[in-house]
């Protein structure tokens, strides 16, 4: 199905965080101000907000993002079931069940990757997970930044179950570790549980 301007702008605001008028102008090959009529028309929808923010000399630049009912347009996958089973879990079963069903999925990812990447390079690894994990709705991507690398996480498919028990980020972050492997050190600096607007992820190269 075609998406529509108004989709490509809030997918455009997911994966950047924020984006000015003239970069959705750019990108959508349209002009500044036929992006400022969409972007009024998603703000009357309470779908984004906009804040000014100088940058030097002259006027401020307006900068947009996604509110709350536009981060809504990304929903979490089976929210209600799986925070529900995983209440049951811990109930019924104890917190040392929840703590093997984390573990057995956490091997069963970093096996299905290890088997699709045994002959590449570490760092192109999380790339890879990118690139097959968009399909399941984490919009994410790599960038390098000076001596490290960033894996950006724009949005979280199992949010949800991710906040009833953070052993699923845990385990994330430790399938990152093996996968980039003893010669790069990943540590997460932005937290979508933890109010942020996404997950990302520092690699840096052990010295």
């Amino acid at each position: 199905m075609q998406k529509t301007p108004a989709d490509r702008i809030l997918m455009l605001l997911k994966m950047r965080g924020e984006v000015t008028a003239a970069l959705i102008a750019a990108e959508l090959g349209i002009t500044k101000e036929g992006a400022r009529k969409h972007l009024l028309n998603l703000a009357n929808q309470g779908l984004i907000e906009s804040y000014a923010r100088s940058e030097g000399i002259g006027r401020p630049s307006t900068y947009y993002c996604l509110s709350t009912l536009g981060l809504a347009k990304f929903p979490d996958s089976h929210a209600d079931i799986t925070v529900q089973l995983l209440q049951s879990i811990k109930q019924l079963l104890g917190e040392n069940a929840l703590d093997l069903l984390i573990t057995d999925r956490e091997s069963k990812v970093y096996q299905k990757y290890m088997n699709a990447l045994s002959d590449t390079k570490s760092i192109e690894k999380t790339g890879y997970y990118c690139k097959q994990e968009n399909g399941r709705g984490i919009y994410g991507r790599m960038e390098k930044e000076a001596e490290s690398y960033l894996l950006i996480e724009n949005h979280c498919p199992i949010c949800a179950a991710a906040t009833e028990c953070q052993g699923f980020c845990r385990s994330e972050l430790h399938n990152f570790q093996q996968l980039i492997g003893p010669s790069y050190s990943i540590s997460r600096i932005e937290y979508i549980i933890e109010n942020g607007s996404r997950c990302t992820y520092r690699i840096t190269e052990r010295k």
